[in-house]
């Protein structure tokens, strides 16, 4: 049986982030523990596909997390050709890890004139960008459970659903991946101002293993 090969490694914060590869099968991992797999993307497709599809025509969209590129890919084949795709992305090697080794995974969403990434903390492209966006797309750590990271509280919290309404136009739309349910969380969005919907989807195709997808549409006011 084929072992695990690290591919790259780099030190971000206090935590270790690796690429490592085992025949056709890619995985980054954060200290140990699997961050994302390129076995297990389907939900993060679909986070895409359900957000895009309940906004008309949207011309700016936002995706919070870059992962392998597969949220991207979805976005860049769902919006309109004359749509502005922004990706912030706070680790800087998983940038550069998707332009040297796992950009074909995705079709090299990366290369597409639509795209452009912003390396940085997504909660603050969403804060400095009021009426901005048609769509935003958060897949940024577990999703509002269990975060591996503290810093992420802010993203899911009162202040980041405070935030999203207002970098949103008349009629857009938050989508939010989860790896799992949280009432607490679907009603935050609905208290900031949102319509909410909470999707229970298949983790990978023919899987029995569920995420959760919020996706909330801007009401005219909080």
């Amino acid at each position: 049986m084929l072992q695990w090969a690290t591919v790259e490694s780099a030190r971000v914060g206090g935590s270790e982030f690796v690429l490592a590869r085992r025949g056709d099968d890619w995985v980054v991992r954060v200290d140990q523990r699997v961050l994302m797999a390129n076995r297990m993307h389907d939900s993060e497709i679909a986070l895409a596909k359900e957000a895009i599809a309940r906004v008309a025509a949207p011309r700016a969209v936002l995706v919070g997390g870059l992962g392998l590129g597969y949220t991207l890919r979805a976005v860049l084949d769902a919006a309109p050709g004359d749509a502005q795709v922004t990706v912030g992305e706070v680790v800087p090697q998983l940038v550069d890890w998707n332009r040297k080794h796992v950009g074909g995974l995705a079709g090299h969403p990366l290369d597409d004139p639509r795209c452009r990434v912003v390396i940085g903390d997504v909660y603050d492209v969403i804060k400095r960008s009021p009426r901005t966006f048609d769509v935003i797309l958060l897949d940024v750590d577990n999703g509002p459970v269990a975060l591996a990271q503290t810093t992420n509280q802010r993203l899911y919290g009162d202040a980041g659903a405070r935030a999203c309404h207002a970098a949103l136009r008349p009629g857009g739309v938050v989508g939010v991946w989860s790896a799992g349910p949280n009432a607490r969380y679907a009603h935050r969005l609905e208290h900031f101002g949102f319509g909410v919907e909470v999707l229970h989807v298949p983790a990978r195709i023919g899987s029995r293993a569920k995420h959760v997808l919020f996706l909330g549409k801007k009401r005219s006011g909080p």
